[in-house]
């Protein structure tokens, strides 16, 4: 009896443990783009960012979670040439933004995820410059690749450059708080 017991025990634990398919999939950062566009007023800019690493993590095929680092020091900007370009991108990397030197990556962890919508409603703890907020986005998945246009309100992680959220008096020539970054991961 106790050895029929056991056998039935086994069969049951791995019959649930065969239903339960949780999988991590390892984001290709050679294939994947982040693109960046900050606005000021009447105009814009745009550039790249790199990821370093970064997986979702899924069950039954649906999206449970994920992590990422940012190579901060990877950022471009791609509107601009020649010295206006490096100018400008010396000036996002410097302590009047992002502070590379210093803070050379960014962190993104999934917290939580509602799927019970397409797309999936995600919430993450984003850390830039050591200073952690939560953000929520919305984020598609299709076969291999995810998508994702992510607001981020850089005053709230000690980005003051230009931000009327710190100064007053600054006419027509503010820089806007939140930037978007439009995301296309390949896994």
């Amino acid at each position: 009896m106790n050895i029929i017991f056991k056998s039935a025990m086994i069969l049951a634990v791995v019959a649930g443990t065969s239903l339960i398919n949780k999988e991590v999939k390892t984001v290709n950062t050679e294939t994947s783009t982040a693109i960046w566009t900050g606005k000021k007023f009447g105009g814009s800019h745009n550039g790249t960012i790199d990821l370093k690493s970064g997986q979702l993590e899924f069950n039954n095929n649906q999206l449970t979670g994920g992590e990422f680092i940012i190579n901060m020091s990877s950022l471009e900007v791609t509107d601009l040439s020649g010295d206006n370009k490096a100018k400008l991108e010396g000036h996002l990397k410097s302590d009047d933004f992002f502070s590379t030197a210093t803070h050379d990556t960014a962190t993104l962890k999934i917290t939580k995820v509602d799927n019970t919508s397409s797309p999936y409603k995600v919430s993450a703890d984003l850390t830039v410059k050591g200073i952690t907020n939560s953000i929520t986005f919305d984020l598609t998945t299709a076969e291999d690749t995810a998508t994702a246009q992510i607001i981020i309100d850089r005053s709230k992680y000690n980005v003051k450059y230009g931000s009327r959220s710190f100064f007053s008096g600054l006419g027509d020539n503010f820089i806007y708080d939140d930037f978007e970054v439009d995301v296309t991961l390949k896994f």
